[in-house]
């Protein structure tokens, strides 16, 4: 199945003729049958797809994967909002939950002509029709689920749970469009859903577009009932008018009248809110409506198999007639339901949908799967980025480290100047971690965070405002994610700030997230969407106030198993190179980056120049820190990480001093993949340069971030680990101090400088008669410095207060 570039235009192979019977029943009806039948179809069929002959076994696909019992509810309401964006002129999208439903999804988008725009062979007469039905979980078709290779998905709904969110993340700042959002009742159940109802609070009904959430209740999952299918109306009015909505509730029925009697209820209710926005609203709780539709599991599917029910049972979710081959009475029960739909009157002799079918389709841009914004790639424009030299840290070779900055308050007005220039188009979202971040010079650019709903009987607290924001705070990790994504997918640019050790809370959605990544890097039409940027901070090294709980680097090892092409890993040591390294994130399409930065004040080492050239190298040879510039070294130190940064330039000080014989190279990493071959990864080094950095023979300390296992894991290619000794995390940590957490992991100064000996007393004779006497020297002094630790509760005045010499010369 080859996707083709779209074309927007409804193919004109396709005008259908009058249909020859059934007159009296209406349009929606028989719309709503057509998609019905198309649904079973692709989850069965894979020949005789109009079934213009008796049924046979060899129709039937041997693997019968899909879920049927969702389906139903979400064909209703794609064909109730087809009538509705005809009959209003909407600009509209659907974002779908219950993403196992794909066979609905589907069959709207190859009614409607979508697909055919997309794929060329996906026409709507006999031919498309059997390669559509067929292509339905076949070996190079269409997955079980919505994938990015459907037009107008942003949101697969693989893992149950964020689709709400990544609908306001559409949303926001686009107004006037309206993001209808199927939230199945099982997808209800979860923490990030649960969170997701609160997203109206931050939706600015003059400068945002609405999300109009269609919770629907079929009552079933796998093998349960769900927690909504066994409330009534009146508690889950109750639920929802307590979240904030105006709850609206339909039923199922064959003509639409109650989803379409709400879907009109909740479009004026809309208007009304938007009007009133105009005139100005002031501090009112804005009430956005809400559908819920309740439709029995399986709706117009078999009601008994085997003696047992099926529809309205947990028996309709996935297939409900399994044994095809094997069972005659499944096979004539399949016949019979297909057939109840009467295909007959809904295709002619060509296999072409009748007039009114196609009568009944939005055209254009304004079909479901063809909405331009769900095509972000197309959408994005760069964003415009200030001069880097505007937010530069003045440094000079002389004061190397003298000087020390917090970077990410160093960033905070880069970030503010980039708000200030992109109005529209940029936003963060954070786990009301800004201000612990020491972001908060973000507030001097023009913006506040937003929230709408009255805070504190009407005053407004520090920076909080309505007016429109561009920084969202909510104290759910899935949230902020599941809105970054949506506004990533529909085209815009954002940052996720966190700390290091709640980030793995949304791991698995970046999971999906870069799935769709990589399926979209095979799909022509799908163009780069822009970077989905982690800016990782309060790391586990400065987190020795808060305990264990707050000390894990785990997000890295979940990254550097994904794709080659999508995953980036920068730990940037100092604030020149934390500016330099976002704003190439910022300007960067199709990647997941994730950068880490301490909020401590931390020693400033190059200047923005050599900042620059260092990131864009990925990693190089600090020469001022090394040994005739790191020359013909005995071993090589390697920093990884700002805290880490520092601990090996402390070892390298130590060791010129104590040791001056012995030759070092010290070399700093600020993107980890660099250390991945040039095969493996597009940053990866070849064999020339990684020797060049790391040499070909000589023993190299690595002081690491986070969990060794990530290097050695990057390392494994490269034939080298023998000489590569990996200091990192070791999951030891409590409330301590700062540099009692490096000495429990094995990474402090001292850690490194004894190892350093120890690598280098094999190669050069004059190390090995001073090794013996400085390595026990150097674990007589962390033994007093832990009892001065202990007696103090402070780290030595010798830790605190060392700089880096103004002048070595070797």
């Amino acid at each position: 199945m080859n996707a083709d570039p779209p074309s927007w235009n409804s193919p004109s192979s396709s005008s259908g003729v009058e249909p020859a019977s059934d007159a009296q029943n209406g349009v929606f009806a028989r719309y709503l049958r057509a998609l019905h039948y198309l649904a079973v179809a692709q989850i069965y069929l894979q020949d005789n797809v109009l079934m213009r002959e008796p049924l046979r076994a060899e129709h039937v696909k041997k693997r019968l994967l899909g879920h049927w019992g969702t389906c139903p509810g979400i064909n209703l309401v794609q064909a109730a909002m087809n009538q509705c964006i005809v009959e209003r002129n909407l600009d509209a999208m659907l974002v779908t939950g219950p993403g196992h439903g794909a066979p609905a999804v589907l069959a709207n988008a190859y009614l409607d002509g979508t697909l055919e725009c997309f794929y060329s062979g996906m026409t709507r007469d006999s031919e498309g029709l059997a390669r559509f039905v067929k292509a339905f979980s076949w070996p190079g078709g269409f997955p079980s689920h919505l994938y990015p290779g459907v037009p107008g998905v942003i949101h697969e709904g693989g893992e149950l749970g964020y689709a709400l969110a990544t609908a306001f993340g559409a949303a926001f700042d686009h107004p006037g469009l309206l993001v209808t959002c199927i939230v199945g009742d099982g997808e209800a159940e979860t923490g990030a859903t649960a969170a997701a109802w609160h997203g109206t609070k931050f939706l600015h009904p003059g400068r945002d577009g609405t999300v109009l959430p269609v919770l629907h209740v079929n009552g079933y999952k796998i093998s349960n009932p769900t927690i909504y299918g066994t409330m009534d109306n009146a508690e889950l009015d109750a639920l929802f008018t307590g979240f904030g909505w105006q709850p609206l509730f339909a039923g199922a029925d064959d003509e639409g009248k109650e989803i379409l009697a709400a879907l009109d209820q909740a479009l004026h209710r809309i208007s009304l809110i938007r009007a009133r926005a105009k005139e100005g609203y002031g501090d009112l709780k804005i009430r956005w409506p809400m559908i819920v539709l309740r439709s029995p599991k399986g709706w117009t599917g078999i009601k008994m198999a085997d003696g047992r029910p099926v529809k309205g049972s947990f028996r309709a979710h996935q297939v409900p007639l399994s044994e095809i081959h094997e069972n005659p009475e499944h096979l004539q029960l399949l016949e019979d339901w297909l057939r109840s739909y009467r295909p007959e009157e809904l295709f002619d002799e060509r296999g072409i949908p009748f007039v009114d079918l196609l009568g009944f389709c939005p055209r254009g841009g304004r079909r479901l799967g063809c909405n331009p914004h769900a095509f972000g790639g197309d959408r994005a424009r760069p964003l415009n980025l200030p001069e880097l030299d505007s937010f530069r840290i003045e440094l000079t070779a002389e004061n190397r480290g003298g000087k020390e900055e917090s970077p990410l308050k160093a960033v905070a007005g880069y970030l503010a100047a980039v708000i200030a220039r992109n109005p529209a188009n940029f936003r963060i979202f954070c786990p009301d971690e800004i201000m612990s971040n020491k972001l908060g010079g973000i507030f001097d650019a023009p913006t506040e965070r937003e929230y709408q709903w009255p805070v504190e009987d009407g005053n407004r607290t520090e920076h909080v405002a309505a007016t429109g924001g561009r920084v969202l705070e909510v104290l759910s990790e899935h949230l902020c994610q599941g809105w970054l994504q949506g506004y990533l997918l529909t085209g815009r640019f954002g940052l996720f700030p966190c700390y290091e050790s709640f980030l793995p809370i949304v791991t698995s959605m970046m999971d999906q997230f870069a799935k769709f990544l990589k399926m979209s890097m095979e799909i022509p039409w799908r163009k780069p969407v822009p970077s989905l940027n982690y800016l990782e901070t309060s790391t586990l090294w400065r987190q020795e106030h808060n305990g264990f709980s707050h000390q894990s680097p785990a997000f890295i090892n979940s990254l550097l198993n994904k794709k080659d092409e999508i995953m980036r890993v920068y730990l940037p040591p100092d604030a020149n190179c934390l500016l330099s390294t976002l704003d190439h994130c910022l300007a960067g399409t199709g990647h997941v980056n994730l950068v880490i930065a301490n909020k401590n004040p931390m020693p400033c080492w190059l200047t923005m120049a050599e900042a620059v050239a260092h990131c864009r190298a990925g990693a190089s040879i600090w020469h001022w820190a090394s040994t005739d510039d790191g020359v013909d070294p005995d071993v090589v130190l390697v920093a990884i990480g700002d805290v880490m940064t520092v601990e090996v330039l402390a070892a390298a000080d130590i060791l010129r001093r104590d040791v001056p014989d012995l030759r070092l190279r010290v070399v700093n990493v600020t993107d980890l993949l660099i250390l991945k071959p040039g095969s493996e990864h597009p940053h990866g080094l070849d064999e020339e340069l990684f020797s060049g950095l790391f040499t070909r023979n000589r023993p190299v300390i690595v002081n690491f971030h986070g969990y060794p296992s990530a290097v050695h894991q990057l390392l494994a290619e490269r034939g080298a680990a023998h000489r590569f000794k990996v200091n990192g995390y070791d999951e030891e940590g409590t409330t301590t101090t700062p540099f009692d957490m490096l000495v429990r992991n094995g990474t402090s100064r001292y850690h490194v400088a004894s190892q350093a000996l120890r690598a280098a007393e094999k190669i050069n004779p004059q190390v090995a008669v001073r090794t013996g006497e400085r390595v026990l020297h150097y674990e007589y002094v962390l033994r007093e410095f832990s009892r001065t630790i202990a007696a103090t509760g402070e780290d030595p005045q010798e830790i605190t207060g060392w700089k880096w010499p103004e002048t070595a010369t070797r």
